[in-house]
């Protein structure tokens, strides 16, 4: 044998193949199932997973209303949001944003954990998530995966 027979390969747009993933977050903790949902969506679950391409999946979570977080963090926890004018800084914790808008909870701890640059923004609109058990896209059929 005097060549090589195995080669690199490398994923691209075209033959990367996206599934569709369910994930419920009944009774889940917020940071083990949000790292699980942004490697799946980073594709690092994947053999032929690329870090410069989009090759992940997918993910719709479901019933974010019930996503669990240990510890007194529902009160010490905050979300910093700056407007940009002088005394512009607002703050809410974790218990409130959950009463106004769970999605935003996991939606968050999401992004953080995908990279920082215009492939992460990519990345990030393959994310769906619901406060309810109700989504609409059973036409993908997807695959249940907690």
């Amino acid at each position: 044998m005097d060549t090589l027979s195995y080669k690199t390969v490398s994923a691209n747009k075209e033959n990367v193949k996206k599934e569709w993933i369910l994930v419920d977050a009944t009774d889940q903790v917020l940071g083990r199932l949000t790292s699980k949902v942004a490697k799946i969506l980073r594709g690092k679950h994947k053999a032929n997973f690329t870090p410069h391409i989009d090759c992940g999946d997918n993910v719709i979570v479901i019933n974010a209303e019930k996503v669990r977080l240990t510890g007194k963090k529902l009160d010490d926890r905050h979300y910093v949001r700056y407007s940009g004018y002088p005394g512009g800084q607002r703050s809410i914790n974790v218990r409130s944003q959950m009463d106004k808008n769970p999605v935003v909870v996991i939606e968050k701890a999401v992004k953080g954990m995908l990279p920082k640059n215009r492939l992460g923004r990519a990345i990030f609109k393959n994310l769906h998530v619901y406060a309810g058990s109700e989504h609409p896209h059973k036409a993908q059929k997807p695959k249940k995966l907690i």
